[in-house]
């Protein structure tokens, strides 16, 4: 009989955590070290200059400063986050570090950017403090990192930029990552410098954050500078409405390319992962990837919100409901929503849902001008879904009733809200005022969704049995301009006639 082997023994032999190193067959020998370290051409040079961002990233970073003048601010870009044992997510910067530093794509984990107060005349131009961009830079190829350490590397994650790379793309002074706890530690104290960081972007950067503070038992306000963060992308600059039109039409090419899909979609036993899978290959290539989890929801999986698992066959004479987004690469996000007629072609009592969705997104396009509060974007949709569901007499009682805070009836049939902000969220300036938010008069420069629906759902007893089954939601993005609104998502036909004609034309082709 074999020996048997303690738990308690394996563990001390080799720890858990270094053993995802068993697979590795590196060589260590100083003969490989040297050759591997030698014998390499000079790299090319970098581009040199800033990035279109960065005027706008130094007047974002001087609003923010304003509101803070006397904290150290931390706004971590976050580091990778773990999808299976020893494997990642693709890496996405911290939306407020990217909105300060015009970083997109996959640039750059484990970067810092903190805004530190300086009375010294040291301050960037226009601000209060002096920003500083703390980065892990290129390694030599005469290092260990070069060619061993799998999340740094250039022989595993390719040339990354250098100190002096980073600071002319975004015009800002760059640091080793080395230093940052000793620079944030600086004059810390209860009568010195504030320390505030962001919540929940780098759980590391925190503890640092958290450690400091507890020796220099300073104050804080991490959540108001969350809450600014957020307050500071309520109104869009021009880099970031020309990066959300750039996002919107490379969507609405999408859309265009699902419809082109529609028939494989048919023949495939889960047709809504066609669906996906066209458009997500169309995000990866003309952006960065999509925005959010592709909704594509054929029949009855229409009635679901959130439908994501689009493993669902689609049918002709079903809608397929269509909630996609592209992420361009500057992280800007549209989100759009269209619900097609699998055959082309609405059936009546389809295209009787389907429009009367489209009169109340039109009812909030004519609000959603300045002066009009958010709330009142919602609240004009509500009145003509209210109206609608009771001529077709599926309310206990009147329209009027039905919109008292009292009554809400019609809120059976759509439960969530009309708009959301819109930009390198999604669901963009979550953390902002209810006062800044639902409650806010409406700026030149906002920009946020029209996405009325109704829902009825296949055994929903409440409504007569031609309705089941069917979901639809018109969702469009828009931008407050200084005489009304602009409609960013209008090249994507939809009204139901248009629908149709679109449709036809790109499926004869």
């Amino acid at each position: 009989m074999s020996e048997q082997i303690s738990p308690e023994a394996a563990t001390d032999a080799q720890p858990l955590e270094s053993r995802g190193d068993n697979r590795s067959q590196r060589p260590s020998s100083a003969a490989f070290k040297a050759f591997i370290t030698s014998g390499w051409a000079e790299r090319a040079a970098a581009a040199t200059g800033p990035g279109a961002a960065a005027p706008f990233t130094a007047q974002r970073r001087a609003r923010l400063s304003a509101a803070f003048p006397d904290a150290r601010l931390v706004v971590p870009a976050g580091g990778f986050k773990v999808r299976s044992n020893d494997t990642d997510f693709r890496f996405r910067p911290h939306s407020a570090f990217a909105h300060l530093t015009g970083l997109g794509t996959e640039q750059e984990p484990d970067a810092v950017l903190v805004l530190h107060p300086a009375d010294d005349g040291s301050a960037d131009e226009g601000s209060a403090h002096r920003a500083v961009l703390y980065m892990r830079p290129l390694a030599g190829r005469d290092t260990e990192e070069f060619y061993s350490d799998s999340r740094y590397g250039e022989f595993w994650v390719g040339a990354r930029p250098t100190l002096e790379d980073l600071a002319a793309l975004t015009g800002i002074t760059t640091a080793h990552l080395d230093t940052l706890r000793d620079d944030l530690a600086k004059d810390v104290g209860a009568d010195g410098v504030r320390l505030l960081v962001v919540p929940g972007a780098d759980d590391s950067v925190e503890a640092v954050v958290e450690e400091i503070r507890a020796t220099e038992d300073a104050g804080q306000d991490d959540a108001r500078l969350a809450e600014a963060l957020s307050e500071l992308r309520l109104v869009k600059d021009a880099h970031e409405v020309e990066q959300m039109r750039v996002a919107v039409d490379s969507t609405i090419a999408g859309f265009a390319k699902i419809v082109r899909d529609l028939p494989v979609a048919v023949e495939h036993p889960r047709g809504e992962r066609v669906i996906e899978g066209t458009f997500g290959a169309h995000a990866r290539l003309e952006g960065n990837t999509v925005g959010y989890e592709t909704i594509a929801a054929a029949g009855e999986h229409a009635t679901t919100l959130h439908w994501t698992q689009n493993d669902g066959a689609v049918r002709p004479g079903d809608l397929v409901l269509v909630d996609a987004g592209v992420e361009a690469d500057s992280l800007y996000t549209a989100d759009v929503t269209r619900t097609l007629p699998v055959d082309g072609t609405f059936t009546d009592v389809q295209r009787r849902v389907y429009t009367a969705v489209l009169d109340a997104a039109d009812a909030a396009f004519a609000v959603a001008v300045p002066g009009a509060r958010f709330r009142d974007v919602h609240a004009a949709a509500m009145e003509v879904i209210a109206a609608r569901l009771a001529e077709w007499g599926l309310l206990p009682g009147t329209a009027e009733e039905s919109l008292d805070p009292e009554g809400q009836w019609h809120r059976r049939w759509m439960v969530h809200g009309t708009s959301h902000h819109l930009g390198l969220d999604v669901h963009d300036c979550a953390q902002a005022r209810r006062e800044m938010y639902l409650d806010a008069l409406l700026e030149p420069g906002m920009v946020f969704t029209i996405e009325p629906g109704l829902y009825f759902k296949s055994d929903d007893l409440a409504v007569p049995e031609e309705y089941r089954g069917i979901g639809v939601r018109i969702e469009d993005d828009v931008l407050v301009t200084a005489d009304g609104n602009e409609n960013l998502s209008a090249a994507l036909p939809r009204r139901p006639d248009d629908v149709e004609r679109w449709m036809a034309t790109i499926l004869q082709d």
